[in-house]
């Protein structure tokens, strides 16, 4: 027997053992995972948008969502001022217009050693901002933004705020805002952000 054959046939027996099928590794990643259920958004290091950065149109009287962050939340700005720059989470713009114009959405951002949660609007052009206060990485965190009347109104687990509302439309009409880094840098890194809609 060839000593070329035997080499081929020991090659190919570790190969075997050594490898997973990939039906396993796909079983494993859908039905194993914890974030099971949730879109994965990816920013990539040196981006400020998401990978799936899709125009949706919308039309709701509240949008409801978990979210998860896991530890590429934690992250250190060049600028030290930029830390508490905010980010975009999620959320949607109003009034049939551009979402600098009309919108509402989630912000978080890394200070302190804390990952914290904002409400973020825009009206006629003009930012509203007001924290919502500190959640945990890892954990499933339950948000809302519900539309009533002249006011938005942003859950979070059990916390609400109210920012008023200037769009003149009944429901928020226009489209999704996905996760956004930045600010004046981009993501220094890769992050992730798992999200379910409700």
């Amino acid at each position: 027997m060839s000593k070329y054959f035997i080499s081929f046939v020991i090659g190919l027996l570790f190969f075997t053992a050594c490898t997973k099928p990939i039906d396993d590794v796909i079983e494993n990643e859908l039905f194993s995972s914890p974030y099971s259920g949730f879109i994965l958004y990816t920013i990539k290091q040196g981006d400020h948008f998401t990978e799936k950065n899709f125009y949706t149109p919308i039309e709701v009287s509240e949008l409801k969502f978990v979210v998860k962050f896991d530890s590429s939340a934690i992250y250190q700005t060049n600028t030290e001022e930029n830390q508490y720059d905010i980010n975009k989470l999620y959320g949607f713009s109003d009034n049939n217009t551009h979402h600098h114009q009309y919108s509402a959405r989630f912000g978080w951002s890394w200070n302190d050693n804390s990952l914290r949660l904002y409400g973020y609007v825009y009206n006629e052009g003009k930012v509203d901002k007001t924290e919502l206060g500190t959640v945990a990485i890892g954990t499933e965190i339950s948000c809302s933004i519900k539309i009533a009347d002249d006011q938005y109104i942003f859950s979070v687990n059990d916390v609400q705020i109210i920012i008023p509302r200037e769009s003149t439309t009944s429901v928020a009409k226009g489209y999704l805002l996905y996760p956004y880094f930045g600010g004046d840098e981009t993501a220094p890194h890769d992050i992730r952000v798992w999200i379910k809609n409700l």
